[in-house]
């Protein structure tokens, strides 16, 4: 009876996970672009795929109003949830192979990005909305990204403090098992002196020991630093905001796009995320008629949920897609092979205005565009001059 209890709950569980994952978006016509979207829609960084997914619906649904990819319409499939699992990943894109997926919006997380590049190889355009991990993108390949990777943000996060002047005394808490903390953690401490940054508390916990940071911080209360660098998720990051309170630190906190979701972290006290910093691309506060648009269309279609960095930018991946569609003059009928090709050529030649400021893409696949930084105030992100 207890074993067939397991397998009665592990059924109801599954069902309810299928009953909480988005549905496809189908354009009426049936020569249409298939895009598929993969990453977690369930598990800690749901907010990262469902927001990817959500806002791909989003654009699929204003481009085909105003006349699809090159004049044919686009499908959004249903999404694949890999949890940030690579290999829950790989299933997820060979399902969606099966279902004809044709171009992919992922995946998401990097690891899993790395475990689908390999699987793509030339045969399926891919672009990323949010992995950035430098191997996530093979140079030459098919393969594009929308967002910065780990050691720009590292990079940037060092001259942006110094530039500012924040701070001159500065530490690191970050998941030392975690390839977008380390990324992101080794090109600012390299960057640090360049920068007249001085880094005198370097501190590291890891994955499965990251509920308790009171001897990490401890140490860099006692470091003397002005301000300290969070290259981690949103999830780590916010319990480190409320035990850092707790020990009565006085010190500024300055993220990377890993910290956007903070503000929706169940259970949190928002007010300590007060005065909170963070290169991020996109606000929803932003008063921009572009993002006012997109905000109140996503509010509109989530029951009152608002968009984050991640939703934004795979916003503006559908619009890249469609962009490079024109240029390449890519048809349905066509093979992957041939789509890939033809929009892996003509990614180099376009410009896209889109949510997350003016992007080109350049030979090895990676996005220029200038960083954005804002501060949590009052509750909201408020754009740092």
């Amino acid at each position: 009876m207890r074993n067939l209890k397991k397998v009665l709950s592990v059924t109801a569980a599954a069902a309810m996970v299928a009953a909480m994952l988005p549905t496809a978006v189908f354009a009426e016509d049936a020569e249409t672009f298939k895009i598929g979207v993969i990453g977690p829609m369930t598990g800690d960084y749901a907010q990262y795929g469902t927001n990817v997914y959500n806002a791909a619906v989003i654009a699929a649904e204003e481009v085909n109003a105003n006349g699809g990819f090159n004049g044919y319409q686009v499908e959004i499939l249903d999404a694949g949830d890999d949890q940030g699992d690579p290999e829950k990943s790989v299933n997820a894109y060979n399902d969606l192979l099966d279902k004809g997926m044709q171009m992919l919006c992922g995946t998401v997380t990097s690891g899993a990005c790395i475990a689908v590049g390999a699987e793509a190889a030339e045969s399926t355009f891919l672009l990323t909305p949010s992995a950035t991990a430098v191997d996530c993108i093979t140079a030459g390949s098919n393969e594009f990204r929308m967002c910065f990777t780990d050691p720009a943000q590292g990079t940037k996060s060092a001259e942006y403090i110094a530039e500012k002047g924040l701070a001159t005394k500065v530490a690191v808490l970050y998941d030392s098992m975690a390839d977008y903390n380390v990324g992101v953690h080794d090109a600012f401490v390299a960057a640090a002196p360049d920068n007249g940054l001085e880094v005198v508390a370097d501190e590291a916990y890891t994955t499965d020991s990251n509920t308790d940071y009171s001897v990490q911080l401890s140490k860099i209360a006692e470091s003397g630093a002005e301000l300290l660098f969070l290259p981690n998720y949103y999830s780590d990051n916010a319990l480190i905001l409320q035990q850092a309170n707790e020990a009565g630190m006085d010190i500024l906190f300055f993220g990377v796009d890993g910290m956007d979701g903070i503000l929706s972290v169940e259970n949190f006290d928002t007010s300590l995320a007060e005065g909170v910093m963070l290169l991020t691309p996109f606000a929803a506060t932003a008063e921009d008629e572009a993002t006012v648009n997109f905000v109140k269309a996503y509010n509109e279609k989530y029951n009152g949920e608002t968009p984050n960095q991640f939703a934004a930018d795979a916003y503006d991946v559908i619009y890249a897609m469609q962009a490079a569609a024109e240029v390449a003059g890519i048809t349905p009928d066509m093979s992957n092979e041939d789509i890939s090709a033809a929009m892996t050529e003509a990614m180099l030649t376009i410009e896209v205005n889109g949510l997350t400021g003016a992007a080109k893409w350049t030979e090895d696949g990676e996005c220029d565009k200038a960083p954005k930084a804002f501060v949590i105030k009052d509750g909201v992100y408020a754009e740092m001059e």
